[in-house]
């Protein structure tokens, strides 16, 4: 499986998932590479903005699904 398909499957099954996760999970230096390319092939992932008291913020994706 390539990193895309991991991260797509992780996203699938409701969890979250951050560049440090992809990393220790899958390997996965470029996240957000991936997330463009996921994103490119029609999959809604939104992005939240975790704050971090005394350092940077970081990006955490999520799978959006709408149950309408």
């Amino acid at each position: 499986m390539t990193h895309k398909d991991l991260i797509l499957q992780h996203l699938e099954q409701g969890r979250t998932i951050t560049a440090i996760e992809a990393l220790v999970l899958f390997g996965c230096f470029r996240l957000a590479a991936r997330i463009k390319e996921l994103r490119d092939a029609g999959h809604n992932i939104v992005t939240y903005r975790l704050e971090r008291p005394g350092s940077r913020a970081i990006a955490s994706y999520r799978l959006y699904e709408d149950h309408a």
